[in-house]
């Protein structure tokens, strides 16, 4: 494999032991990319525990998710390849089974955003400077149905300024960046702030009269 190549199988390697060892790779949830090229995406294999990578857990598909290996990429590869496509500057996509993410979506069944404002940790997101930002994170509704999933995301990131990631109910998150370091600081810090949601929440319930 060209030296891009074997970088970018090595750059998800390492972030696939970092995210398991912080409780994000759970079984074998999860898929992770890289852009290498204008014509290649390093993508995790479907089926791989995301804790235990090795490089021929890493495949390579074309911009429109087709593997150029032939391997069979994961059914979510349409959702990263979408991404790329929308945001030519990004070049990471993380995707995990988050704790937080999933139950707090399940939570607010009919909740299409998620805001969050006054956190200090909101500035790990890029272009904010302050907590007193308000950052809104889209939620959609999970489906086995990945093209109708893909056409609802597409629709809505389309229409006003890009959030930091996005959230499927029940199912996960998706974050993405610059770069792979960019896009784990994105995906931790949110998970963050899900879980400080969950938690306020759940100290509100416990109020008395």
């Amino acid at each position: 494999m060209p030296i891009l190549v074997e970088s970018a199988v090595r750059e998800i390697i390492a972030v696939g032991r970092r995210l398991d060892a912080r409780g994000l790779a759970a079984a074998t949830s999860g898929n992770y990319s890289l852009r290498v090229s204008s014509d290649r995406i390093a993508i995790t294999v479907s089926g791989s525990h995301k804790g235990h990578l090795r490089a021929a857990d890493v495949m390579l598909v074309d911009p429109e998710g087709r593997s150029l290996d032939d391997r069979m990429p994961s059914a979510e590869t349409p959702l990263h390849v979408q991404l790329y496509r929308l945001y030519p500057h990004m070049h990471a996509i993380l995707h995990v089974h988050s704790v937080s993410a999933v139950a707090l979506t399940r939570l607010w069944p009919e909740a299409a955003l998620l805001p969050l404002q006054g956190y200090e940790m909101l500035k790990a997101f890029p272009g904010v400077t302050t907590h007193e930002a308000r950052v809104e994170i889209p939620i959609f509704d999970n489906s086995q149905d990945i093209p109708a999933l893909s056409r609802s995301i597409a629709a809505r990131l389309t229409d006003g300024p890009p959030p930091p990631a996005y959230l499927i109910r029940g199912h996960g998150m998706n974050a993405w960046g610059k770069n792979l370091d960019e896009a784990e600081r994105v995906l931790e810090a949110l998970d963050y702030l899900l879980a400080c949601e969950l938690e306020t929440k759940r100290l509100q319930s416990g109020r008395g009269p």
